[in-house]
């Protein structure tokens, strides 16, 4: 996906990690059907339905809601992989020729549902598209009218968590790296990609630890209610991500029983 007129640098960086994500996801799948080519101008929306989704192999699709355009999707993109029945439909158009791949839908989801690390990339790939969406419209409204949520630049030695806090967002560094402390002795390292802040959302309990950028950082954050959505939804991404948090926690044990 790319968002229409001009877009910040961290912007373009996480679109660019986007677009390698979902081949990731379907990569040892085969195609349901051979590719599908779309003329300059086809309307795609009739391709869609509960069956099949479709990767971008090469292209660029326009995508418009009540005559109004919204984004482009191109190369490394999936069309129809959220079906959301009270969502308004957009209307998709090739610009150019486009050619698409399509794979069953049941067979993708179970064949990313077989592998942490796929469902950890499906999580990554729905919350960094809606996160640039509403980045794009926060960046539309008057500063007044802007939220927290999206995007963030942050100096070195920023605190981005305080153990104590409440917990009302999930974060991702898209650039840099930070540090954990608990009761300010430092108790492990916030690397790049790495999804932070999910146990405290998890259990509704308060921060465990304060996180501090060890450099100046870009961090994606990811409200509390959408990603609790997501998992809630999509249980095997949750059961992943516990199983992640636990092999952490077992590393931060052994390192402060091996200091």
């Amino acid at each position: 996906m790319y968002l229409l007129g001009e877009q910040p640098a961290y912007a373009d960086a996480w679109i660019n990690r986007l677009q390698s994500i979902a081949g990731q996801m379907l990569e040892g799948l085969e195609p349901v059907a051979a590719a599908i080519d779309v003329a300059d101008g086809g309307d795609l929306s009739g391709l869609f339905d509960d069956a099949r989704l479709y990767l971008i192999e090469s292209g660029t699709v326009h995508a418009r809601l009540n005559d109004r355009p919204l984004f482009y999707l191109q190369d490394g993109d999936l069309l129809g992989l959220r079906l959301d029945r009270q969502a308004p439909s957009c209307v998709y158009r090739s610009e150019g020729d486009v050619r698409l791949v399509p794979y069953d839908r049941e067979a993708a989801l179970l064949h990313i549902g077989a592998s942490a690390k796929r469902q950890e990339w499906l999580l990554e790939y729905l919350d960094g598209q809606a996160t640039l969406a509403r980045d794009a419209i926060t960046r539309l409204k008057p500063p007044e009218f802007r939220s927290a949520n999206g995007f963030k630049h942050v100096a070195a030695g920023e605190t981005l968590i305080n153990q104590g806090d409440e917990a009302d967002h999930v974060f991702v560094i898209i650039d840099g790296h930070a540090e954990a402390f608990v009761d300010g002795h430092k108790v492990g390292d916030v690397p790049k990609d790495e999804i932070f802040g999910a146990m405290a959302v998890f259990t509704a309990e308060k921060r465990s630890a304060t996180v501090i950028t060890r450099v100046p950082c870009t961090v994606m954050m990811i409200p509390k209610d959408q990603f609790l959505s997501l998992t809630q939804t999509n249980p095997r991404i949750a059961h992943s991500l516990i199983e992640s948090m636990a092999r952490r926690i077992d590393t931060l044990n052994k390192q402060i029983a091996n200091p």
